[in-house]
């Protein structure tokens, strides 16, 4: 174990508040250390000093003899040039590329890509370049499912130390070894990754109420003496009163952010009818091929509907077509009379930066400081002074929690989220996904977090080669479909066309001008098959479900082979089937 970087004793603070003080820590060639805390707590800060770019008011951070440290910042800006210069020349760069849904912009000139794709350009950047410390800033904002699977393998795999922040629940847990939690100026360090973070902040609490309790019962009879005083005693010691009184009439540091409240949300009643789309056909008008196509979905009242899909399948597109906001180029999308649609972009609404938050929230219709207004703001923790701020002063996560905000405070009954958990801090993804869970409307939601979509979605339907889908099996069986599609798709020789479909395999025994076989053969050879698909399934299923489980960051690179694999073998499996399923349809 090789000590990469050490802080002893670092603090930082800014005009208003302290971010960290007294903070020490040490990172190791073995650590994953992940970082946690609300918006503008010190994270982002944080990595900047451990990377040695930016100098703590006091203290000192050592770094190794030799060690390289690659950073990727939450802003990482990229030179001129195409993407391939951006990165570097060579497999490894276009390999990494490819894994990150940038395989096919390689020749695109940076300054032509959207901010979701320069990030990715900028993680490849320091994925491909030697360094013995790894600090990613939020790595896993606009990656799609699959290439966050990869991206934990990779990071499980690194040689040397990382240290990231990240609101990625699951890729804390399967990835980190220990926390630091930042919490109003103070610095707590965790051992044993996200659920050893989780443990100690509920130790942490029942510890400080108890501590509460003790104190407050000295206090007492600490104050009952003196009142009683000794018989011989003609004077009080008036200061030793005073003291005790000062701590009965104190109250324990309140916690950062309250706990969830009761907004009293006055949602509209829903119809039958929701939104229902007809072999609904988007694109765009530059485009040479619509971007889906034979779109049909019924959307129930109390739908929780997750959407998934690689970067650039038309996920956002499916979400604007259902809101209404882009009409289809064939087919028809309805809403139901009592729909009332709320639309968050992933990108976000413009806002005047002269504007209060409360007047933002109250809108043209409300008075400023209606109560449910009020307590929604308290919930997304718009409280102090934040509900008179104007949005130029607010930080970029608070901005991302009002955008959210504005549209709930709309009161719709139908709630379309494009990746609302970018740049959302645990907490607030927390309070969120509570809100969501009592909310009585209808959700779709496109997202990569793979906690937010198991706690809030019950069904989810995959855009991919132009259509969309529901994945039997939910979550984990699409993200095990795509890493076997990644699989294929990389054994396939490089002069077939990408993304087709593999060439059907000839039943065993079968040869071009050959007599046909028999149907018993045939029929014969088809109940094998079916018994080896069956085989090969719960083999799949249990490599998934350990996939799923496993908490140690050691097994998930190996794990996510064997899955790959099983979902390869089962595809072959599936391709014979069907070949020898139409020798026998052919026969009849």
């Amino acid at each position: 174990m090789t000590v990469i970087v050490d802080a002893a004793g670092v603090s930082v603070s800014r005009s208003d508040r302290v971010l960290f003080e007294e903070l020490s820590v040490t990172v190791t060639d073995r650590d994953r250390l992940g970082v946690v805390g609300i918006n503008g707590s010190g994270k982002s800060t944080l990595l900047r000093v451990l990377a040695g770019t930016e100098v703590p008011e006091a203290g000192q951070v050592r770094t190794g003899r030799g060690v390289r440290v690659g950073i990727l910042d939450q802003d990482a800006a990229l030179s001129g040039g195409r993407v391939r210069d951006a990165v570097g020349a060579g497999w490894e760069p276009e390999a990494i590329l490819d894994r990150l849904g940038m395989g096919l912009l390689l020749d695109r000139p940076v300054s032509d890509l959207s901010g979701g794709q320069s990030k990715r350009v900028a993680l490849a950047r320091v994925l491909v370049r030697p360094c013995e410390l790894l600090i990613l800033d939020e790595p896993t904002n606009h990656l799609d499912l699959p290439a966050i699977a990869w991206l934990e393998a990779w990071l499980s795999g690194f040689p040397g130390g990382v240290v990231l922040v990240s609101h990625d629940r699951h890729v804390l847990d399967r990835v980190t070894t220990r926390m630091i939690e930042l919490d109003r100026g103070r610095a707590y360090v965790h051992e044993g990754g996200y659920a050893g973070y989780l443990a100690a902040g509920a130790d942490r609490a029942e510890k400080a109420g108890e501590a509460e309790t003790i104190r407050r019962n000295l206090a007492r009879r600490e104050l009952a003496w003196l009142r009683r005083g000794a018989p011989a005693r003609t004077r009080k010691p008036q200061a030793r009163v005073d003291a005790a009184r000062r701590v009965l009439d104190t109250r324990p540091e309140a916690a950062a952010r309250t706990g969830p409240l009761d907004v009293g949300y006055d949602t509209p009643r829903l119809g039958s009818k929701v939104i229902e789309a007809f072999e609904a056909s988007f694109g765009y008008p530059a485009a040479a091929e619509e971007v889906l196509i034979g779109v049909s979905l019924r959307i129930d009242p109390r739908e929780r509907l997750g959407v998934v899909g690689v970067n650039g399948s038309g996920k956002s597109t499916l979400l604007e077509g259902l809101a209404g906001l882009r009409a289809p180029s064939r087919g028809r999308v309805e809403h139901g009379p009592t729909a009332r649609i709320g639309y968050y972009a992933q990108q976000g609404s413009e806002l005047d930066s002269g504007a209060r938050v409360r007047d933002l929230v109250a809108g043209p219709t409300r008075t400023v400081g209606d109560p449910v207004d009020v307590r929604l703001m308290e919930r997304f923790w718009f409280i102090g002074e934040l509900p008179w701020a104007t949005v130029g002063t607010l930080s970029g996560g608070e901005r991302r929690r009002l955008q959210l905000l504005l549209v709930l405070a709309e009161r719709p009954n139908v709630l379309l989220v494009d990746e609302p958990t970018n740049d959302l801090d645990l907490d607030t993804l927390r309070a969120l996904e509570d809100f969501l869970e009592d909310w009585p409307g209808a959700l779709i939601t496109v997202s990569h977090d793979r906690t937010f979509l198991d706690r809030v979605t019950e069904k989810i339907v995959a855009c991919r080669d132009r259509h969309v889908s529901e994945v039997p099996g939910g979550l984990a069986a699409w993200i095990a479909e795509s890493v076997a599609g990644e699989q294929r798709r990389r054994r396939q020789p490089s002069g077939s066309a990408s993304g087709s479909r593999p060439p059907k395999q000839m039943a065993s025994g079968e040869e071009i001008g050959t007599r046909r076989r028999s149907a018993t053969t045939v029929g014969f050879e088809l109940r094998q098959l079916d018994k080896e698909l069956a085989r090969l399934t719960r083999e799949r299923d249990r490599v998934a479900e350990a996939f799923e489980i496993t908490g140690d960051h050691r097994d998930l690179a190996r794990l996510g082979a064997e899955l790959a694999a099983a979902q390869a073998d089962l595809d072959g499996a599936e391709e014979r089937w069907l070949a020898v399923a139409e020798e026998a349809e052919t026969d009849r």
